[in-house]
């Protein structure tokens, strides 16, 4: 099931910004206080404001990191792909805020490997965001709750031993997903999940990869017209993209993304990994 809820005009979901670039002049942040929220729209450079992605949750990690989450398949670099990445040679802007200087730089995407719609489980991207910003639940349309938790849910395909509650996946026809992009809000029943990628009527477009997903608390208030299009909830996942397969819309699920987390950071040199242990920022 989906409610159109705002005009769309359909196009590709997958976008390939260009590759990281070191040595790239930035412009000094103008002020500090800047709220990064979910549902904003990120570019990787200044000259290219139409090749964007968007930002799926933020929060903090396990070593006190301030984390933007989106998706992997928004660059691609083969040189930067598969590894940490601590130089800060792959900025993040606002789309709508370039003069602010970076938001962020790129510390963790997977490879595409092949595939214009990224890794089948592991499609996303982690952000280290710089210490100016004021991290923000609330989105234009979505606040997010912490993340989403099934208790005796299948585990992730990607989780090393046995899955926290936070790295188990949804079941078909069993919870909506809400959604917001550059559309709107929407919502639609998981009807799909494959390896921890969910299928669902919740529209997404061109640009919105990476974007906040919301599992709908059971009783809770849908958007619409009379709330403002407004809803709340655990954070579930990031838009992926769109398939010939009905219903078309595909999502990384939130479990995918914290379990590969886990799953790196218990094998990487005492440092860890950037967003290993995310958690969605509690700030309104």
């Amino acid at each position: 099931m989906t409610k159109r809820l705002r005009t769309l005009v359909l196009g590709l979901a997958v976008i390939c910004a260009s590759g990281l670039t070191a040595g790239t002049a930035v412009p000094a942040h103008a002020a500090e206080g800047k709220r990064v929220h979910n549902a904003m729209q990120i570019i990787f450079s200044p000259a290219m404001p139409d090749a964007f992605c968007t930002i799926g949750a933020v929060g903090t990690d396990k070593y006190h990191h301030k984390i933007a989450i989106s998706a992997g398949h928004c660059i691609n670099d083969p040189k930067y792909a598969d590894r940490e990445i601590p130089e800060n040679i792959g900025p993040v802007y606002d789309r709508a805020d370039t003069g602010f200087g970076p938001i962020g730089h790129v510390r963790y995407f997977k490879d595409a490997e092949g595939s214009q719609t990224g890794h089948v489980t592991k499609d996303y991207m982690v952000i280290e965001l710089v210490p100016q910003v004021t991290l923000s639940s609330q989105g234009p349309y979505l606040k997010q709750t912490g993340e989403l938790k099934v208790p005796g849910g299948t585990a992730s395909p990607n989780a090393p031993g046995t899955a926290l509650d936070s790295e188990r996946l949804l079941a078909p026809g069993s919870t909506e997903l809400i959604t917001s992009g550059q559309s709107g809000v929407w919502y639609g029943t998981v009807m799909d999940n494959d390896l921890g990628v969910y299928r669902s009527a919740a529209v997404n477009m061109r640009g919105d990869s990476g974007g906040p997903a919301i599992a709908r608390v059971p009783g809770s208030e849908l958007p619409s017209q009379s709330n403002g299009f407004q809803a709340s909830g655990p954070w579930a996942g990031i838009t992926k993209g769109i398939t010939l397969n009905l219903p078309p819309f595909l999502y990384t699920s939130s479990a995918n993304i914290l379990a590969d987390l886990r799953a790196r950071d218990a094998a990487a040199a005492p440092a860890g990994v950037f967003g290993a242990g995310f958690e969605v920022t509690t700030n309104p």
